[in-house]
């Protein structure tokens, strides 16, 4: 994480997350530190680690993740949001519909809409 925070801007951070992902092999190791760290890079990378993960991507982990943060009025913490909601909507669709239709109190506009941005071709 030591990267993460020294090369901090959304393309490099993307790319150690998508890295980060890929070493971790479908397993959360120092995701749930991560998630609550004080840098906001670091926070972007746990909410974004399991981005690919399709049937293996932990639900339960981006749903309370994508909750825990929520409250941030942070661009790039909304957008890593709706983004990481959109990815996992490839593979359950319903399961984010159903999320964000829930929660759309606690979701800042962006991160509902960017997790709902191709909701309409799924139905």
């Amino acid at each position: 994480m030591d990267l993460v925070q020294s090369k901090s801007w959304w393309d490099s951070v993307d790319a150690l997350a998508s890295v980060i992902g890929k070493v971790l092999r479908y397993r959360h190791d120092g995701m749930d530190q991560a998630i609550g760290h004080g840098n906001m890079w670091v926070r972007r990378v746990a909410i974004l680690h399991q981005l690919g993960w399709r049937n293996k991507t932990n639900q339960t982990l981006l749903f309370s993740y994508s909750l825990q943060r929520a409250h941030e009025k942070e661009f790039f913490i909304q957008k890593a949001i709706g983004w990481a909601l959109r990815d996992y909507a490839r593979h359950n669709p319903q399961a984010v519909r159903e999320f964000t239709a829930e929660e759309r109190a606690r979701l800042s506009p962006l991160s509902y809409r960017e997790a709902n941005k191709h909701a309409a071709s799924d139905i």
